[in-house]
């Protein structure tokens, strides 16, 4: 019996389903900074503006909080794809039961 304001057991099954979540939200951020990154490469440097060491690393922290903070808004970005890739996968495996 399941009591007023009680919160239900997680079953393992669901647990193991909120891990991929977070696995896939994880990758999805990796692979927004790589492609980051690898934008900023084309772009020429040098110059009169360039700003040197500096610049590189806070270009490099601008990407990195951008990569972890833009997926969150996308409804149906490349962790959802890979949630509902491996799902049924993860749901059937015998560590979920």
């Amino acid at each position: 019996m399941n009591r007023i304001g009680a919160t239900p057991q997680a079953t393992p099954d669901t647990d193991q389903q909120s891990r991929l979540r977070k696995i896939a939200s994880r990758f999805e951020g990796v692979f927004v900074e790589q492609l980051f990154k690898a934008m900023r490469e084309t772009v020429p440097s040098g110059g009169a503006l360039d700003g040197g060491g500096g610049e590189d690393l806070f270009t490099s922290m601008l990407d990195q909080q951008v990569a972890d903070s833009a997926p969150a808004r996308w409804h149906r970005g490349l962790s959802s794809a890979i949630v509902k890739a491996f799902g049924p996968r993860v749901a059937s495996s015998p560590e979920a039961r």
